[in-house]
């Protein structure tokens, strides 16, 4: 029975790896430090990106370094648009959490950002 577990988990594994190779040529995946980023390439607010997030068993990306960081912005190149992360402003102005509260412990911001104005 055990050589049939390792046959079925091979078999999982390669399908896997097809599927991420699809979705690597549409432009709907990446990956960095062990993660995958993913979208579906559809514009929605951010409530709705934070629900759909969490129906596929994810969470929405917050960049914790640099190569997360390049992974998120490999698709607001690639699809022309913004970006919704996992960041709010915190009860001090100018001050910025993650949402489940948690100090941020990493950033990128341009000089002067966030400002509050128009587009972050």
């Amino acid at each position: 029975l055990a050589g049939n577990e390792n046959g079925a988990i091979h078999q999982l594994e390669y399908r896997i790896s097809r599927l991420e190779g699809v979705l690597r040529l549409n432009k709907m995946i990446t990956e960095s430090g062990g993660k995958i980023f993913a979208t579906n390439g559809k514009r929605a607010d951010f409530d709705a990106t934070v629900e759909k997030c969490k129906e596929a068993g994810g969470s929405i990306a917050t960049p914790r370094n640099p190569g997360e960081n390049d992974a998120i912005l490999y698709f607001v190149k690639y699809f022309n648009t913004y970006a919704y992360l996992g960041i709010k402003q915190s009860l001090i102005p100018g001050q910025f959490q993650l949402l489940n509260g948690a100090r941020l412990s990493y950033t990128n911001w341009y000089s002067n950002e966030p400002s509050g104005q128009g587009e972050e």
